[in-house]
Parts: C-alpha cells; structure tokens; sequence
C-alpha cells in the first residue's frame, strides 16, 4: 500500500481523479493502490515519485525521507513552498505567466 502517496495527494489537496490523470491511470486505480494493497507498476511509481519529487523508495515506504535520492540537489523545501508548487503545477499555462510575472514585478519593486 502506498500510504506516502496518499498523504503527498492529499497535502497537495488534489483529488484522486487529478492524481490519476496526471499519472495516466483511472482514479480506480489510484484508490486501490491508497487503500486496497494493490502495487502500481514501475513506470506508474516513477511518474508519481516524478511527480511529487521524492524518491521511490519514500513513496513505497522503504525511506523516511521525502528527498529524492535520483536528484541529489533536490532542494528541501518548507510546507508553504510545497503548497505553492503544488497549487503551481495545477494552473494553466498563462495563469502560471500570470503568476510568475507577479512575482517577477514584486522582486523588483524596491
């Protein structure tokens, strides 16, 4: 079971239908491998760790790190950053320019 997963879904307040259309799997599928012990495929764990940018092995339990040990200059970021990348990814295209240019006018407001 991929409790990890769950919780990482979860802290980015993404539904399991929003999981698994990122990962490219029905939401059954994400609801049995949260809740009924069934193991995604190799390729379907990667796109998720990928995804959440944590290693498999934390995914899978096997680490009680987040940090991803294939990306070892993977910054470790607090809870409000990760919120914000979270909420980020869930943009569209030009509300994410929209965003980016904000915050690019506010750095340099001095």
């Amino acid at each position: 079971m991929l409790g990890n997963m769950k919780k990482l879904r979860t802290m980015a307040r993404m539904s399991q239908r929003e999981l698994a259309d990122i990962i490219g799997v029905s939401q059954q599928s994400v609801n049995k491998y949260e809740n009924h012990g069934v193991e995604p495929g190799i390729e379907t764990l990667i796109k998720i760790a990928d995804y959440f940018n944590v290693s498999v092995d934390y995914l899978i339990g096997r680490a009680d790190s987040e940090t991803n040990r294939e990306n070892p200059g993977s910054v470790v970021l607090n809870e409000k950053e990760r919120d914000f990348i979270f909420e980020f990814r869930r943009l569209s295209d030009s509300e994410k320019d929209s965003i980016l240019t904000v915050i690019s006018n506010y750095l340099n407001k001095k």
